[in-house]
C-alpha cells in the first residue's frame, strides 16, 4: 500500500502528539524487538520510533528495516525518530484510522 502525500500529512499530523513506543538501541532489530513494533502497530495502526545513540543503524535504515519486517509504511523520519502506518486488522478496533481518498 502506498500513501499519498494528504495521507502521509494527515498521518504526520496525527503522529505529531504521540511518544515513542519503540526505542531501537545497540541491540541488533531482534525477534522480540519486531514482535513490540507488530503488536503495537496492530492495538494503534500509526506509532513513533526512537533510534538512541548506541545503536548501529540510522533513523532511516532502521525505520526502513522495521518496516519491512512489520509489513508498514514508513510514514516520516525527523532526526532520531520515526513513524510507522500500518492499518489494523481487527475488526473490532473502534478507533481506527480512516486516511483521506486518493
Amino acid at each position: 500500500m502506498d500513501l499519498t502525500s494528504k495521507q502521509r500529512a494527515q498521518l504526520r499530523a496525527l503522529a505529531n502528539g504521540i511518544d515513542p513506543v519503540v526505542h531501537i538501541g545497540k541491540e541488533d532489530m531482534g525477534e522480540n524487538l519486531i514482535r513490540q513494533a507488530d503488536d503495537a502497530l496492530e492495538a494503534r495502526e500509526l506509532i513513533k520510533c526512537r533510534v538512541l545513540e548506541t545503536s548501529e543503524y540510522t533513523p532511516r535504515e532502521a525505520a526502513e528495516a522495521l518496516a519491512r519486517a512489520t509489513r508498514s509504511e514508513v510514514v516520516q523520519v525527523i532526526g532520531t525518530k520515526f513513524v510507522l502506518y500500518r492499518q489494523s486488522h481487527r475488526k473490532d478496533k473502534k478507533d481506527k484510522i480512516v486516511l483521506l481518498k486518493k
